[in-house]
């Protein structure tokens, strides 16, 4: 059996028409037009790439996009200030700041000066912990789990009662992955680098989602028959074959992996798009609580 190829770039696409529509509606009948703004500090290249595609995206919904380069240097204060002016500008909608930033700078405070109704990357304590809480629903949730419940709802795997696996428990994926999935009434298990017999709790999975930062980490011997496999990873490996000498894999054995499981996501082109498609989307609806369109 090979599995389902879920496929994240028109799943995104899909969902970016629909913000464009929103956007194009919010314009004409409100005259108000989502604004995002990204804060990136330092000269990483993939944090330049990261903010250049949410711009690149704004751009294409026809979205403002309000962008701050700043030095690596730059004091703990200032950032702040910049980031508490951004807080109090009607125009922005949306406050990302592009992690992670630089050692001297404490990122918990900066992230804390974003009002929870601009936080749609959804880091904030607020936000996170309202997510965790029962009856408790957040202004916004983290874009990448997010986009992991869509391509998951996307091939029509039954969420309610289904054994889920989060590999991973970072405050940015792992976390809140697994809050969304007990959510929705899913039984849930999050396995780290302490997790003892690992290979057999995740083989007991139907749901499996990989962020746990490891090339090929996970193996088809590991993975239900039938399963459904989203691969948040993105690593680097050699790859002689390649231009640059090397190329980009996922936290999943890929090739191994889909010849046992229901359906999986590729690395690229799975996870990686819907990111983008989320922030977005959050953004219009940041734009829509502004205006008393949504609570």
């Amino acid at each position: 059996m090979t599995a389902t190829l879920i496929d994240g770039k028109a799943v995104a696409e899909s969902v970016k028409d629909k913000v464009k529509e929103g956007v194009m509606y919010l314009k004409s009948e409100y005259n108000v037009t989502p604004g995002l703004a990204t804060v990136l500090v330092g000269e990483r290249p993939d944090s330049r790439a990261y903010v250049a595609s949410k711009q690149k995206a704004c751009a294409d919904l026809g979205m403002n996009s309000y962008g701050h380069t700043l030095p690596a240097d730059i004091a703990q204060g200032d950032l702040l200030e910049i980031v508490q002016g951004l807080a109090r500008d009607s125009n922005v909608h949306g406050i990302l700041v592009q992690l992670p930033l630089p050692g001297h700078l404490d990122a918990e405070a900066i992230l804390g000066a974003i009002p929870i109704e601009k936080d749609v990357d959804g880091f904030s304590p607020l936000n996170v912990g309202r997510l965790s809480m029962k009856n408790r629903e957040p202004l916004f949730v983290p874009c990448t789990p997010l986009g992991c419940l869509y391509l998951i709802e996307s091939v029509g795997t039954k969420i309610e009662g289904a054994r889920a696996v989060v590999l991973g428990r970072s405050n940015i994926v792992g976390l809140p992955m697994a809050f969304l999935l007990l959510h929705r009434n899913a039984t849930i298990t999050i396995c780290h680098s302490r997790t003892q017999d690992l290979p057999d709790v995740v083989r007991q999975a139907d749901i499996i989602v990989a962020a746990i930062g490891k090339a090929r980490f996970v193996q088809a011997s590991w993975v239900k028959p039938g399963a459904t496999v989203i691969d948040v990873g993105i690593n680097e490996i050699p790859d002689a074959t390649k231009k640059s000498g090397k190329r980009l894999v996922g936290d999943v054995d890929f090739d191994a992996v889909k010849e046992v499981a229901g359906a999986i996501t590729p690395v690229p082109g799975g996870v990686g798009p819907m990111t983008i498609a989320m922030l977005m989307q959050n953004t219009l609806t940041a734009a829509q609580r502004a205006a008393g369109l949504v609570r």
